[in-house]
């Protein structure tokens, strides 16, 4: 396990060096920082002296060396060009919104598509699963951009049932640094529209995965065996066959997951949900390079942090893995 556990920090901090590097290299040629941190009447010897200041005449490897060395020792990756406050502050100010809106995106997902893949594996050919499975189809089909629009016509504009934008009524934790609208009536209702957009992306993906992976695991010997003993049905269904369906599961929703945090850019574009997506458009519109850049690291970090994670909960849970310091 210990072994395990050292491959896999390992493999996270060079995958986040090479995210880092691929980052930084994006950001030297975004623009040029002076110009955007100074005025048209700044004279062409002050924005040399800031340049000298903030090391940009050294090489490129210089500056990526500093770069790096500032955020181990400090956690400085650098202020934004807008907001004039440190990038990772701005980061973990939007982080709760993002968050809350996967948080439920993911109950939604996992609450619906685990008895939906379930029974349409059970009853193949039933007109229920005909209707599950083309509707999923679809789901797939449609970009999520367009779902959210077409919610927000409906649910919103014509029948006026639910909220257009923004996050709504929020309580705040330990003096600001975390919110969340799960404890209030207008924060929930706000979460609604982008939370079941959003999980119009992952949701017709599990139940198809789901699907398959269940009616795979009923065609094995195992299964054919507890029919054989006499088990009962909701017995090789619920215990024998959903065991091993969901291993495949877990993998596959673990990099979903970074996947859907990615994915809310969209989501929170539509809504004008204050989170991490709508704060990353507004970087690139106000060309702010720094926190573009924090940004990509972030969300890189999310992925790799994740994928990780799966690793270890998977060779935990799997009995047929015997030395997971063995696996890769």
């Amino acid at each position: 396990m210990l072994t395990f556990l050292f491959k896999r920090l390992v493999q996270l901090l060079i995958v986040m060096l090479a995210i880092s590097f691929i980052a930084f290299a994006i950001q030297q040629n975004l623009g040029d920082p002076v110009a955007q941190m100074t005025g048209l009447m700044t004279s062409a010897e002050d924005k040399a002296l800031l340049r000298e200041k903030l090391g940009l005449n050294d090489p490129f490897l210089v500056q990526y060396w500093n770069y790096i060395v500032g955020i181990v020792t400090h956690g400085d990756f650098g202020n934004s060009y807008f907001y004039k406050k440190p990038t990772i502050a701005l980061i973990f100010e939007a982080l709760p919104a993002t968050l809350e809106l996967v948080f439920v995106t993911a109950v939604i997902v996992i609450g619906l598509s685990i008895p939906l893949g379930i029974y349409a594996a059970i009853h193949p050919r039933n007109w229920l699963t005909k209707i599950i499975m083309g509707v999923s189809t679809i789901g797939i089909s449609i970009p999520v951009f367009l779902t959210a629009i077409l919610l927000l016509y409906i649910f919103s504009q014509t029948l006026g049932w639910l909220p257009s934008f923004g996050r709504g009524e929020v309580v705040e934790f330990s003096d600001g640094a975390w919110s969340t609208g799960l404890l209030t009536k207008d924060g929930i209702l706000h979460l609604i529209l982008p939370s079941i957009a959003l999980s119009t992306i992952m949701l017709p993906l599990f139940i198809r995965l789901i699907r398959s992976e269940m009616m795979e695991s009923l065609g094995q010997e195992y299964i054919r065996f507890a029919y054989a003993k006499g088990l009962p049905k909701r017995l090789i269904f619920y215990t024998h066959a959903l065991k091993n369906t969901m291993l495949p599961v877990i993998t596959v929703g673990g990099v979903q997951l970074g996947t859907m945090i990615a994915y809310t850019i969209l989501t929170e574009r539509v809504f004008e949900w204050p989170g991490l997506g709508n704060l990353f458009l507004y970087a690139i519109n106000r060309a702010d390079v720094p926190l573009i850049t924090t940004y990509i690291i972030f969300v890189g970090f999310i992925f790799v942090f994740t994928n990780t994670v799966v690793d270890i909960i998977y060779g935990l849970i799997d009995p047929r893995v015997k030395n997971i310091g063995g696996k890769s």
